[in-house]
């Protein structure tokens, strides 16, 4: 089988889409009867053992994020070096003109094409004083979901969601971790000195530090424990545009900034309590990160996340867009060693149940389904192909 993607989100970009992806196309590499090219403005470098299957292509920055771009395919032969690979079977990754190409060019050839659910995007945009066009978003989600063969939700939570808004065709393709990767056996003395951890007990947070994050949630809750005496350091690992303004907000946590994973292994075993406010996960990469690591988490009901973490058994979870409740979740836990123990020993039990290599063999059956039911059907005559920015 021969499967060709379309994304924007691959290494050396960090964040949940590219690690999945990476992860996927690990699977893919080790197994001879797969082939896959990958079409994206970004190519890994050697290290990553299939970055010569990644055709480079144009791109835009795109406004809100510059660290991210858009790609742009026409007019440089993409066409032509499809037709060449023959592929079986097109993944559009995300909603973009990048991912309307893949589609136009996957119905042009009478081929399944597919695509993931991996951002909430359209509810980002109430971060950013848009919400009016919350509307316009779902619609458009809905025309593009609808367009492919099937749409694989991370989550129950984000099938639910996407349900709700008429797109058809849903499936859970869920996520795994590397739980000899992150484990507790990597607690590292050196990180907790760093961070000032070395005598009192340190909250983790990880991931980008953007609005859509509700880290202002986080503030409010750092200055509620501080204002009630609780001992402890916070430290954050990621980066983001909000990243000044946390620092003015937060004085007395340490900014980590984006780490390699082996590093952020070891700051996820080095820390006694994870804490993660953000109410608009469409799976929660970091907090199964966490719990593998064998860190009780501190959530909130939304998203994701509730799927993830079960309430009293691997973490607690706090009511959205409460810190008073974050802040009482964290207290509870810092005043019982013994409980932390156990909720960390419990979310480690869970994780190592979220193997990548059995998350991704359930994918690979629902493609293999897919491009059965092509090939079973009438042969059609593929018309001329011939691609515009004009979407239909």
């Amino acid at each position: 089988m021969r499967i060709a993607y379309f994304s924007e989100s691959l290494p050396p970009i960090v964040d949940g889409v590219s690690r999945t992806l990476t992860r996927l196309l690990d699977t893919l590499t080790a197994d001879p009867a797969l082939d896959f090219r990958v079409y994206s403005p970004w190519v890994p470098g050697p290290a990553v053992s299939w970055h010569r299957r990644v055709r480079r292509i144009a791109s835009i920055a795109f406004p809100p994020y510059p660290e991210y771009r858009l790609g742009l395919p026409y007019g440089q032969g993409v066409v032509e070096d499809l037709d060449r690979f023959r592929p079986d079977l097109v993944h559009a990754v995300s909603p973009t003109p990048l991912g309307v190409f893949a589609q136009r060019y996957a119905a042009r050839r009478r081929l399944p094409v597919v695509t993931s659910y991996h951002t909430h995007f359209v509810r980002y945009f109430r971060y950013y004083g848009v919400r009016a066009l919350e509307g316009v978003g779902w619609a458009f989600l809905r025309w593009f979901h609808n367009r492919c063969a099937s749409t694989y939700a991370p989550s129950p939570s984000a099938a639910a969601d996407l349900h709700a808004i008429g797109v058809r065709d849903v499936e859970v393709w869920s996520r795994g971790v590397d739980a000899v990767r992150f484990q507790s056996a990597h607690r590292d003395e050196t990180l907790r000195a760093v961070a000032g951890a070395l005598e009192v007990p340190l909250l983790l947070f990880v991931g980008r530090l953007v609005r859509e994050k509700d880290l202002d949630d986080l503030v409010a809750m750092a200055e509620l424990l501080r204002s009630a005496g609780v001992r402890c350091r916070l430290a954050l690992v990621g980066d983001g545009p909000m990243r000044d303004a946390l620092e003015r907000h937060l004085p007395d946590a340490y900014f980590a900034g984006t780490v390699e994973e082996e590093v952020l292994a070891r700051w996820y075993a080095s820390a006694d309590v994870f804490v993660f406010p953000s109410t608009t996960e469409t799976f929660g990469n970091v907090v199964l990160e966490a719990m593998a690591s064998g860190l009780p988490v501190v959530a909130v009901r939304a998203g994701g996340v509730a799927d993830l973490v079960r309430d009293g058994e691997t973490g607690l979870l706090a009511r959205p867009h409460s810190p008073p409740d974050l802040a009482n979740a964290v207290t509870a836990l810092l005043g019982d060693p013994e409980r932390r123990r156990c909720l960390g020993l419990a979310a480690r039990r869970a994780a190592e149940l979220r193997t990548w290599p059995a998350v991704n063999a359930r994918l690979l059956a629902s493609y293999e389904r897919h491009v059965g039911r092509v090939r079973a059907a009438p042969a059609v005559r593929p018309p001329q192909l011939r691609l515009s920015w004009r979407t239909s």
